[in-house]
């Protein structure tokens, strides 16, 4: 049986708390507040009808919305609910701020929010150009990319968790506008990078404003993402590279959530099917026996046979890049909250334990660049992976028993105390107008070593609205 907290069953991408979650005939009613999801809190079981939390897409705000009568209680398309939402799941479930037991101090959570505000406020005045968005800095010099790049989502998204704290318009305004330059994207078919792109754009759009239109731009981009499913390799192709003939990195289990969204949101079923089937194949040629992943298998694209086992941007081969290990316990922790398939819940669990294990882990909880690199000062950490690694405890926290959602969650908060700190955290007006600093993109490529990047920005952003959540 899985448990879902009380705090947490509010945020959960798709809404997956069990129906044993609850005591027969009780009822849960979510916090009100401005915002809306598509996906709310669960209610009690058996034909209880519960009021549906907001529930971020990306998973962090409570709030009130829609209700339901289904066998899990499970909350309809949320109206409303801001970042604050109250309001309870109806789960008999103790949670940590239960009677009798100490409050969480996650309050550093809500003061970085805070300066974040002050630091994207610049960031925004600074960059105006939807259609070429900053991805990284180095010595003051500003590096932009277009709307194809795969990063050229989150700029946007970022924006719209500020929105969404702050509500300041602006940041609406300034998300908006990063949406409307994307949305040509939507039809793109070359890549394998839709979800990115659009569930952090279109996808908090939809959750916090309920816009017809961008529910319209998610199912069109879902459409051009499936066409990359072959059904005799069982999986979605990456990347259109010679050098391999049906190549999948261990990124792209990040960007199944726009089809197992779109799939619950009135779109074409078979993507979920295909979504599922995508980390099915993976779980079975991806994962080494102490559960770190290889970066990318190479398919054989006539029978599915595997061919390679290798990497692009980790150490060697054999080794375990850290923003890898992060994007699949993310990646299979949305995967079980969409599918309710319990070997993805396994799995998410199993490469938490690897990393929060690992003898290379620093003591301050971020990684270095790949686990296999030397430890020591001269050794490139990665901002970026601890950011995903964190919102991705957070999420799993909320759905599993104790002691593991105390020990998910505790280990997330010490991440994020550690990239709040002057170490990681930029000064004001300092690190090119980018919240975190010491992100490592591609040290093979000799690209993006020790810089700001706008991808550990907005999964920053996330752990830290999710951080905040667990105080109400």
């Amino acid at each position: 049986m899985q448990r879902c907290n009380r705090l947490l069953c509010a945020f959960l991408t798709l809404s997956a708390c069990s129906a044993n979650n609850a005591s027969p005939g009780s009822s849960g009613t979510g916090g009100s507040g401005s915002g809306g999801a598509s996906a709310g809190g669960s209610g009690g079981t058996s034909t209880t009808t519960g009021s549906g939390g907001a529930g971020l897409l990306d998973g962090s705000t409570t709030g009130g919305g829609g209700s339901a009568s289904d066998a899990a209680g499970q909350g309809a398309a949320g109206g409303g609910g801001d970042s604050a939402g109250g309001g309870t799941d109806g789960s008999a479930d103790a949670s940590a701020d239960a009677p009798g037991q100490p409050s969480l101090d996650v309050a550093f959570c809500s003061t970085a929010l805070d300066a974040a505000v002050v630091q994207y406020t610049r960031f925004r005045t600074a960059y105006t150009s939807a259609a070429n968005l900053p991805r990284t800095a180095k010595n003051g010099v500003v590096t932009t990319v277009p709307i194809t790049d795969w990063t050229s989502g989150f700029v946007g998204g970022s924006y719209w968790y500020l929105y969404e704290y702050s509500k300041d318009a602006a940041f609406r305004t300034a998300a908006e506008s990063a949406g409307a330059a994307l949305e040509p994207q939507k039809t793109t078919t070359i890549d394998h990078d839709l979800g990115f792109r659009f569930m952090s754009t279109f996808g908090n759009n939809y959750r916090l404003t309920s816009n017809a239109n961008a529910l319209a731009v998610l199912k069109t981009a879902a459409a051009s993402l499936s066409t990359r499913f072959h059904a005799v390799v069982g999986v979605i192709k990456s990347w259109d590279n010679p050098q391999w003939d049906y190549p999948v990195i261990i990124d792209n289990m990040m960007n199944l959530r726009l089809l197992y969204f779109v799939s619950a949101n009135g779109g074409d079923p078979t993507y979920a099917d295909q979504a599922t089937q995508h980390a099915l194949t993976t779980l079975k040629n991806h994962f080494r026996p102490d559960n770190s992943s290889f970066h990318l298998v190479n398919y054989n694209s006539t029978t599915g046979a595997v061919i390679s086992k290798v990497t692009v941007q980790g150490l060697a081969n054999s080794s375990a890049w850290a923003r890898g290990q992060a994007w699949g316990l993310y990646g299979y922790t949305e995967s079980f909250v969409a599918s309710k398939r319990p070997e993805f819940l396994a799995q998410a669990q199993k490469i938490a334990a690897f990393l929060m294990t690992h003898k290379n882990m620093p003591a301050d909880r971020v990684p270095y660049w790949d686990f296999d690199a030397p430890a020591g000062a001269s050794t490139p950490r990665d901002a970026s992976a601890a950011a995903i690694m964190a919102s991705g405890l957070l999420q799993l926290s909320g759905l599993v028993q104790e002691p593991d959602a105390s020990k998910y969650r505790d280990y997330a908060l010490a991440i994020l105390k550690s990239l709040t700190s002057p170490a990681y955290a930029a000064a004001a007006g300092q690190n090119s107008f980018f919240l975190l600093m010491h992100s490592t993109g591609n040290l093979p490529g000799n690209s993006e070593i020790d810089v700001p990047i706008n991808y550990a920005d907005y999964y920053y952003l996330e752990s830290l609205m999710r951080c905040r959540a667990l105080a109400h």
